[in-house]
């Protein structure tokens, strides 16, 4: 257990907060530059997330400032905290990839700052970053300790098999995956993610996170992955990746997940392939029964853009207590309302309000940044309590704080 930080140590952090606002993003960048400088440890990190416009250097650059502004009142960053465990554990992060990022880190802090970076604030910075880093070692431990030990669970990279290849629009498709050992696979908490490794060639090894998309069945996983513009990885799966096709992938993780023992009900609120955790966790609730009410609400492009409409209508249909609302911002011309979807344009602030039990659902919430970051500022201005917000996007969480 670490020893609690002193007070010298405290001040001495919480006094370069301004430094941090102002040199913060170059502190970070320089940080990277030096990490990746090692290839074993730049093959640990999502690339796509770098570079001069990447998000991870702004989402780091946040926590490290709410680190510092926090410091005194650490229980305010714990489901931060979680957060980043789940996706270390994805990535495989070990206890001994630790001291690359503190030495990086601090040669950073030094080479940005210069002599503003004193030998008592660097000593100060590398007890905060072991008390800190030695709080995620032992939650990542207790989190490898339960994919390994559960039923069909493993410790580091399972092979598995695509087995079946679905089309489910013109951008989304949906990959059935089952371990090429044969064995079960674990369960998980439908909102969870797998991480994958891929070796493509011509290319440097890429780490991606998607979400499962289907309900545990003991037996198989189903990720429904969309097309990016320039997508490394989801331009593979959808162009190279077949039937027969091996993937290494990492037990599933993460913080968002449906709570199966609320008995309030819920809102599945989701954009574009936001969708993906949303058919899990419905499938999951429909499964389950229950006298609480579902609400599905779904925006999209158009037809051509939505998955998995008919599936979800047909799980509606064998649950009474389900109601599905799909809107689609620009109907091609041939669309029909009540076919092809259910209400033209974007979900609405109003719509929202009025149409779904603001005062006692929970939210269960998954889209773009611009989507998620206004949907959960509507309800909490709505008077829903935090804690019955929940969400999950794909990519760091760096402006969402704001929300």
């Amino acid at each position: 257990m670490s020893q609690p930080l002193s007070e010298q140590t405290i001040a001495l952090v919480k006094a370069t907060v301004p430094a941090l606002e102002a040199h913060g993003l170059a502190i970070v960048h320089e940080m990277y530059a030096r990490l990746f400088q090692n290839p074993e440890i730049a093959a640990l990190f999502n690339q796509s997330h770098h570079g001069d416009a990447g998000s991870q250097p702004r989402a780091l650059t946040g926590a490290i400032l709410a680190y510092a502004s926090n410091i005194e009142n650490l229980a305010a960053l714990a489901p931060a905290v979680e957060r980043i465990a789940q996706k270390h554990v994805g990535l495989q992060i070990l206890p001994e990839h630790y001291p690359y990022v503190a030495d990086a880190l601090l040669g950073a802090i030094k080479a940005v700052l210069d002599d503003a970076a004193t030998d008592e604030i660097l000593a100060a910075w590398g007890e905060a970053y072991w008390f800190l880093a030695n709080i995620l070692i032992a939650r990542e431990d207790r989190l490898y300790s339960e994919q390994q030990s559960a039923d069909g669970g493993w410790s580091g990279w399972r092979e598995f098999k695509v087995v079946e290849v679905v089309p489910e629009s013109a951008v989304i498709t949906s990959f059935i995956l089952c371990p090429a050992d044969g064995l079960p696979v674990m369960a998980y908490k439908p909102g969870q993610y797998l991480t994958f490794w891929f070796d493509i060639p011509g290319h440097p090894s890429v780490k991606r996170n998607y979400s499962i998309s289907a309900a545990p069945n003991g037996e198989t996983y189903r990720i429904s992955v969309k097309r990016e513009p320039q997508g490394l990885a989801s331009g593979w799966l959808h162009d190279t990746a077949g039937v027969g096709s091996r993937l290494k992938v990492a037990a599933p993780a993460g913080e968002f997940f449906l709570d199966d023992t609320s008995e309030r009900p819920v809102v599945l609120l989701s954009g574009g392939v936001g969708l993906t955790p949303m058919v899990a966790m419905l499938e999951a609730l429909v499964a389950k029964g229950g006298t609480a009410p579902i609400h599905y609400v779904h925006g999209t492009h158009d037809r051509t853009t939505q998955a998995m409409r008919d599936h979800v209508q047909a799980l509606a249909a064998s649950a009474g207590l389900v109601s599905v609302t799909d809107f689609h911002q620009h109907p091609l011309g041939d669309e029909v309302a009540g076919r092809d979807y259910d209400i033209a344009g974007i979900i609405t602030d109003e719509w929202l309000v009025a149409n779904t039990p603001i005062a006692e659902a929970d939210y269960y919430i998954c889209g773009p940044r611009a989507f998620l970051r206004h949907a959960v500022a509507t309800l909490s201005q709505a008077g829903v309590a935090a804690s019955r917000i929940h969400y999950e996007f794909f990519g760091p969480a760096d402006e969402l704080l704001a929300a």
